[in-house]
């Protein structure tokens, strides 16, 4: 099989929810968790190394990753930009249902 080297950084949020750790990658729109913030930051890797094997494996890499907002660079075939949080923050909401 074909090997594929990609780089890139991808923002990663952490939430803790009880007594676990969620772990959030907006660019893919994935998600995982664990028990502690280290297994979740390790689990991250993982479900980002599954994401573009399965993808990979199906041949819909390049469709998938546009559906998401990436772009491609012009610096090479295959190279592509996720696209970036610009901004995060803690909102006031009130509901009148």
């Amino acid at each position: 099989m074909l090997k594929h080297n990609f780089q890139f950084q991808l923002q990663v949020s952490f939430i803790k929810e009880g007594d676990q750790y969620v772990a959030y990658i907006p660019a893919l729109d994935l998600s995982t968790f664990g028990d502690t913030l280290r297994q979740a930051h390790k689990m991250a890797k993982e479900i980002t190394d599954i994401f573009f094997d399965e993808c990979i494996k199906k041949g819909v890499l390049d469709d998938v990753l546009q559906d998401l907002g990436w772009h491609r660079t012009s610096v090479s075939k295959g190279s592509w930009i996720p696209p970036q949080l610009v901004s995060q923050k803690s909102m006031d909401i009130h509901l009148h249902l």
